[in-house]
């Protein structure tokens, strides 16, 4: 049976999500989040785990990013994941993608993963995301939580 529908519970947590990122407020994620929340970037190998690390990514590429907007959204047949659709410029590089959101029982983010295209737009984004994320290295793999 397909629903291809929400629950409210994710519902809100997309509503919520557009709001904090028009206003580059990453650090008001936490009640969006699972606790075992995974990141996959289109230009890292290894997922990021963790909510620090999500936040730390997010609130970079909100700077990186130029003339974001999202165009479509999808919902899986399950109902428990999304699809945004969206477009972005880096450093002058048309880039295309998606963001896959899987939402938990209580409506919250558990997976939050990243397509992208062309190569040039990826690698401008690749460049850019490195050169600022550089020394942050502990949070992104999740080790800076590890030694607290």
């Amino acid at each position: 049976m397909s629903t291809n529908t929400l629950s409210a519970e994710a519902r809100q947590t997309l509503e919520t999500w557009h709001r904090l990122l028009e206003h580059n407020a990453m650090e008001e994620l936490d009640p969006l989040l699972s606790d075992d929340i995974v990141f996959r970037s289109p230009v890292a190998h290894t997922p990021y785990p963790g909510r620090d690390a999500i936040k730390l990514v997010l609130k970079t590429v909100n700077t990186v990013f130029e003339n974001f907007r999202y165009h479509r959204f999808f919902v899986s047949d399950d109902g428990n994941s999304a699809i945004l659709e969206f477009s972005a410029e880096v450093t002058g590089k048309k880039l295309k993608g998606i963001d896959m959101l899987r939402f938990d029982a209580e409506g919250r983010i558990s997976e939050f993963e990243v397509m992208a295209r062309p190569l040039s737009g990826v690698q401008a984004l690749s460049e850019e995301m490195g050169k600022r994320l550089a020394t942050q290295k502990a949070v992104l793999t999740g080790e800076s939580k590890a030694q607290r």
